[in-house]
């Protein structure tokens, strides 16, 4: 870990804990800042805040002093959740305090470069397609931010011969001034998280922070299919990578119906590559970009793409049980992650749909719907999706209770060739705490119900 004279001694205020600011704290700590943290939960059911305190950290827990900031801290590290309307963000902007996530801090501390990918869909298959495929060629990679590993943390252990391979949200993207990656990924931008940002402007603009601080030295992969990011190629500093779907180009990477090419070359023929979706087809050209840049072998690159079959909860495939198959895409809590899933298959889809009711625009599965030959929903949206589907026409539609009741009446409905698909197009906390928890619960449906008729 590189030390930080830059925060010796400066007061920093730590806000909200969890995985990302408990770590951001100790090491915080550990480069001798004065750090205070602020956590919402109570002191005696926060096992974080009661550890930190025995570091000897400041802690304020169960509530939120709006006169916190007048205690002179120089810099806030906010946990990326944290909206930036909160009274202690909104004062601290208002008095010039920087506000970082700890993405920064873990830039700073790090003896390793970083690859940082971003994207409104398919970070999370980029990045670990990625991490696969330069692991599997001894590159040393990393994998940190956004999928679940916390950055600091691991760049407080990364060595000079290893490469972070990071996924950042615009949460996390937000809350940088310095961090530099030398690849940065951009798999493609639509609207989202509006009500975070509060305009898509913001959004976007969170997005390509990514690339804000990359010189000559580096590398700026984006989706060339996309006019807004082709636009914002044009100001980007590092060397230009850019992929595209709409055939083979003698530039970078590139793909048609048939194959995958690198400088229109014949890398892989589409029909071997065992990850389904054009969806999937983007993050597969970004990977692969990533990875012959990073000195990985078109070898590795081939033996990953036979043999990667999805990352867990998006489009992963479960098994294959009497001519059905059975793909868990719980990780589509939104009309436009469960339109790229329904892409991926042509006919004889039974789609399970349905969960927290947000109101928000089916629209974009809409054209997609006539692949889905049978409908299971359930979960505040089952009557909405009902609707939708009678007006799509969607000749069958089945409403059903939790998970097992869903697997159940989709086999039970199912034929021979089908595939059954759970891609919510919801969120799933009116019925489950993440969409983990709704994924493994179809998981172990699938199983136990086939399990018990083979």
């Amino acid at each position: 870990m590189k030390e930080a004279p830059q925060l010796y001694q400066k007061k920093v205020l730590v806000l909200g804990l969890a995985k990302s600011g408990f770590t951001a704290a100790r090491i915080l700590n550990k480069l001798g800042a004065f750090v205070t943290v602020n956590d919402s939960k109570p002191f005696e059911e926060n096992p974080e805040a009661q550890e930190l305190l025995n570091m000897g950290v400041t802690v304020i827990c169960g509530r939120h002093p709006e006169d916190l900031l007048e205690e002179g801290f120089e810099l806030v590290v906010k946990n990326p959740g944290i909206p930036y309307t909160n009274i202690l963000i909104q004062s601290a902007m208002q008095k010039k305090i920087p506000v970082w996530t700890e993405i920064e801090l873990a830039y700073l501390i790090s003896e390793a470069p970083f690859i940082g990918i971003t994207g409104s869909n398919g970070k999370t298959t980029t990045t670990t397609l990625l991490f696969h495929m330069l692991n599997q060629d001894n590159k040393n990679p990393l994998i940190a931010g956004n999928i679940g590993t916390v950055a600091s943390g691991v760049a407080e252990k990364a060595k000079p011969e290893n490469v972070i391979v990071t996924e950042l949200s615009s949460f996390q993207l937000k809350g940088t001034e310095a961090f530099r990656p030398t690849i940065a990924i951009i798999t493609n931008i639509y609207e989202a998280h509006l009500d975070y940002h509060g305009s898509i402007e913001d959004y976007r603009a969170s997005k390509m922070k990514l690339t804000s601080n990359q010189t000559a030295e580096d590398y700026f992969i984006y989706n060339a299919d996309q006019p807004l990011l082709v636009e914002h190629a044009k100001n980007c500093k590092a060397k230009l990578v850019p992929f595209t779907l709409k055939g083979r180009t003698e530039e970078s990477v590139s793909a048609d119906e048939n194959y995958v090419y690198w400088q229109g070359e014949e890398l892989i023929e589409r029909s071997k590559i065992m990850l389904a979706g054009q969806h999937n087809l983007e993050n597969i050209l970004a990977a692969t970009a990533a990875t012959l840049i990073q000195g990985g072998t078109k070898e590795t690159i081939i033996r990953v793409l036979t043999s990667f079959t999805g990352v867990k909860h998006r489009s992963q495939f479960i098994k294959e049980w009497q001519g059905r198959k059975f793909y868990n895409d719980s990780k589509a809590t939104n009309a436009l992650a469960t339109k790229s899933a329904l892409e991926a298959f042509p006919e004889n889809i039974i789609l399970l749909a349905g969960g927290l009711e947000r109101n928000h625009s089916l629209d974009e599965i809409r054209p997609f719907m006539d692949r889905v030959k049978v409908l299971v929903t359930f979960g505040e949206t089952a009557q909405r999706f009902t609707t939708f589907a009678e007006e799509s026409g969607v000749k069958t539609i089945i409403q059903a209770g939790k998970m097992d009741d869903a697997v159940e009446k989709a086999i039970q409905a199912s034929a021979d060739g089908d595939t059954i698909l759970l891609s919510p197009a919801c969120a799933s906390w009116d019925q489950y705490d993440s969409f983990e928890i709704r994924g493994d619960a179809f998981i172990s449906a699938v199983h136990q119900m086939t399990e018990a008729n083979e």
